[in-house]
């Protein structure tokens, strides 16, 4: 971002699941928490699955977010990888010399914060593997309580939203309750209004993914643009 010009910053978030829907919904969420001189402009993998619920989908799903960033890294000034496992993001930090950022890893720095033990509450028990390791690559497996799932079929709760906010309420509460967590992130980009809505319902921090990574972009935007 040039400092000495009046131009809006752009933070390309990239939807790796291939539901057009579910980017609209993202895009309006970090839209929501962006600062007033930045604009959220949405990507969306087309050979995904509409939701990734197991690690070869999102494995796969890789190859095309690095393709989408380097399509895009000319017109703007940061990127978002809006699905929980971040997939792509460690060659897009290779390859781009943009500020570059996943929900997941945003999401654990942030609960993590002030030394909090933090746990995870999803609806795709597949991926525990996937959410155990990102907690080791970030460093904070000590502090990572483990991922508590909701009951019920990942595609059905997405389908029914006021069952959905009640089966993750439920692993909300395990986090808290079974687990400690002192902090609870909402495992998942498609996840992200659900998160927002559980929110007011507990006393310790729900932490909503989409939020915490335009956060942490705009912080590195800024800094970037200051150095």
């Amino acid at each position: 971002m040039d400092q000495n010009s009046n131009r809006r910053a752009r933070i390309l978030l990239i939807n790796p699941n291939s539901f057009e829907a579910t980017t609209a919904m993202m895009v309006a969420i970090a839209t929501s928490a962006v600062a007033d001189n930045f604009d959220i402009v949405g990507a969306t993998a087309t050979r995904a699955p509409p939701m990734i619920v197991s690690p070869d989908a999102l494995d796969a799903a890789a190859p095309e977010v690095g393709e989408i960033a380097r399509a895009h890294a000319g017109s703007c000034d940061g990127i978002i990888v809006s699905a929980f496992g971040d997939p792509g993001l460690a060659g897009i930090k290779a390859a781009i010399k943009l500020p570059a950022v996943g929900i997941g890893e945003s999401s654990m720095l942030a609960a993590a914060e002030n030394g909090r033990r933090f746990g995870v509450a999803t609806t795709t028990p597949l991926l525990e593997a996937k959410i155990d390791a990102l907690s080791d690559a970030l460093g904070l497996r000590s502090r990572y309580t483990g991922t508590r799932f909701a009951e019920g079929d990942p595609h059905d709760l997405m389908r029914d939203t006021a069952r959905l906010r009640v089966a993750l309420a439920g692993a909300v509460e395990a986090c808290i309750a079974q687990d400690g967590a002192e902090a609870v992130i909402i495992g998942g980009g498609p996840l992200g209004e659900a998160a927002r809505e559980l929110q007011p319902m507990f006393n310790v921090p729900v932490i909503a993914p989409i939020p915490s990574a335009v956060a942490r972009i705009i912080r590195l935007i800024t800094a970037r643009a200051t150095n």
